[in-house]
């Protein structure tokens, strides 16, 4: 599978990004050596390889889980620079398209 200016397109309008016509064929180039390079990965013999879900032996600790009380309305807002009713008040920072 090759990778061609029209994808290169496609994935630019997924990712909300323009290319000019150099950087795009930058990118085709980039992603056909990326693309061939792990197809050189797939030559490899792992089937004496066991499976991996992480790279280290390393296991996460978390704490049980314990209900606990709720905390009141009142006292989260106690400290709130800004509220409004029940509600913390913040600055607006998604912009509407």
């Amino acid at each position: 599978m090759a990778v061609t200016p029209k994808d290169v397109d496609y994935i630019a309008a997924l990712a909300h990004l323009k290319f000019g016509e150099a950087e795009k064929a930058a990118m085709v180039t980039d992603m056909n050596n990326i693309l061939s390079y792990m197809e050189k990965l797939n030559e490899l013999n792992t089937d004496q390889v066991d499976p991996l879900t992480a790279i280290t032996d390393a296991e996460n600790v978390l704490r049980p889980d314990e209900p606990k009380t709720m905390l009141q309305n009142e006292d989260a807002l106690s400290n709130a620079p800004s509220k409004i009713g029940p509600f913390f008040r913040v600055p607006k920072v998604i912009d509407q398209l």
